[in-house]
């Protein structure tokens, strides 16, 4: 029975990984478009960024608090209200163009993901043994980048579909054209984050039946002296600083790279690359934007995570998940280096390939941070869970670099994160070999 209750809460647990990371990935497909929208710099649109993952920094504490008091269940209904809360702001932020309210609506969309993700990722480690532990969490992961890789396909034919006008283009319109381009405008944001916070209504009210097993009667102390005095757990936190400021970097950025590599001609006259565009875009590849054409392609940088993690679950049962970890780290610094260095589809095709390198970062290093804590996993989570703002603070530092320079110089702060990655790996590797 009780095996049988573990694997009923996985399952619901899983599902919620598949959410947030849809609608995670999706706002990344808003941000080339609010860049047009509103005459942003690369800088100032990595602060939609901060404001997203800046709520991980800020409320990733409190929401283990507050799930201590209320419980998992009613955490996650709580977590999912708010995630529906801040899609539906995103309508008067469309339909007025008011940039603030854009990142309103981002901040309280991450409290909700941030409350989700303090519950899941330690509850799903305890849900089962712990020498497989990476295990569950990849494949829970998994079903995260299944999410990740549908959402760059949905973003590209919903959002990226048309060609955003420029400030001076609209100001040469008559009131009565400018009037109706900003209805369509708003329109092409307003309904498919309608659509969603409909959605996230239906998955809170399936929760509010579902029964979530104990996994622990000792009530949480929220004490978390002990925690931060262990510095494999410290180390891990700015492990996931890093992962995910590099992930969200590439992912927030990359349609802006291609383009910068010009890319979209490319695709419009290869038959190979035509083709795939064409499968998505409803409006042939000629027709659409070039963010579009380029847009379809961010897909298979989330869609290698997703299959990276199906394999990673794999091999963390079979191999020290350290030593798997060390190997991934590198490999995303080497899909780097092979961009840098190439020009045009081989350079897009080896930025894309980081994703599949990507795959099994946060999982595994979750799992390596928070093992031996025992019921101190919930204040483990909460600290690693509050280094997530690395999505918040590595993406603008990029845009900077990228402003400043060019795409390959700010390449170098993305490397920098993934070499402290594969130290910690190591790190992690001979501390196993040594006990």
């Amino acid at each position: 029975m009780k095996t049988k209750n573990y694997k009923t809460a996985f399952i619901f647990l899983t599902a919620l990984f598949f959410l947030w990371g849809f609608i995670t990935v999706l706002v990344d497909s808003l941000i080339p478009r609010l860049r047009e929208v509103f005459d942003l710099t690369y800088f100032q649109s990595g602060m939609v960024q901060f404001a997203f993952f800046g709520a991980f920094f800020l409320l990733s504490i409190p929401s283990g608090y507050i799930l201590s008091k209320i419980g998992y269940k009613k955490g996650i209904i709580l977590g999912l209200s708010t995630m529906a809360l801040g899609c539906l702001l995103f309508y008067p932020a469309a339909s007025y163009r008011i940039f603030g309210i854009f990142m309103l609506g981002y901040f309280t969309l991450a409290a909700g993901i941030t409350i989700l993700q303090v519950a899941a990722n330690p509850y799903v480690t305890v849900l089962g043994p712990e020498e497989t532990a990476s295990s569950r969490l990849n494949l829970s992961q998994a079903f995260n980048s299944l999410g990740t890789a549908i959402a760059p396909a949905l973003g590209a034919l919903f959002i990226l579909q048309d060609r955003v006008k420029s400030t001076a283009e609209i100001q040469v319109l008559d009131s009565i054209s400018q009037k109706t381009y900003y209805i369509a405008e708003a329109s092409a944001v307003q309904l498919p984050f309608l659509g969603i916070a409909a959605f996230i209504a239906i998955i809170a009210l399936i929760f509010f039946f579902v029964d979530l097993p104990k996994v622990s009667d000792k009530e949480a102390s929220n004490d978390y002296r002990k925690v931060l005095k262990n510095p494999n757990l410290i180390l891990g936190a700015i492990g996931i600083f890093c992962y995910v400021g590099a992930e969200v970097s590439l992912g927030s950025y990359m349609v802006n790279y291609f383009l910068n590599l010009d890319l979209a001609e490319t695709v419009r006259t290869t038959s190979f690359m035509r083709t795939i565009a064409g499968w998505i875009l409803t409006s042939g590849v000629t027709a659409s934007s070039d963010m579009a054409v380029v847009g379809v392609f961010v897909s298979f940088y989330w869609t290698g995570a997703m299959v990276g993690r199906f394999i990673g679950s794999y091999l963390t049962t079979i191999f020290n998940p350290a030593r798997v970890l060390s190997f991934f780290a590198l490999g995303a610094i080497v899909m780097i280096l092979v961009s840098i260095t190439l020009v045009g589809l081989p350079a897009m095709w080896a930025i894309i390939a980081v994703g599949f390198f990507n795959s099994i970062m946060f999982p595994t290093i979750f799992s390596l941070a928070l093992k031996g804590l025992g019921d101190d996993r919930a204040q483990g989570s909460g600290i690693l869970c509050t280094m997530i703002v690395g999505g918040a603070i590595i993406p603008p530092a990029y845009g900077f670099l990228t402003d400043s320079f060019n795409f390959n110089i700010a390449f170098i702060l993305i490397i920098c994160c993934y070499a402290y990655i594969l130290f910690y790996a190591f790190r992690n590797k001979r501390k196993m070999v040594l006990t």
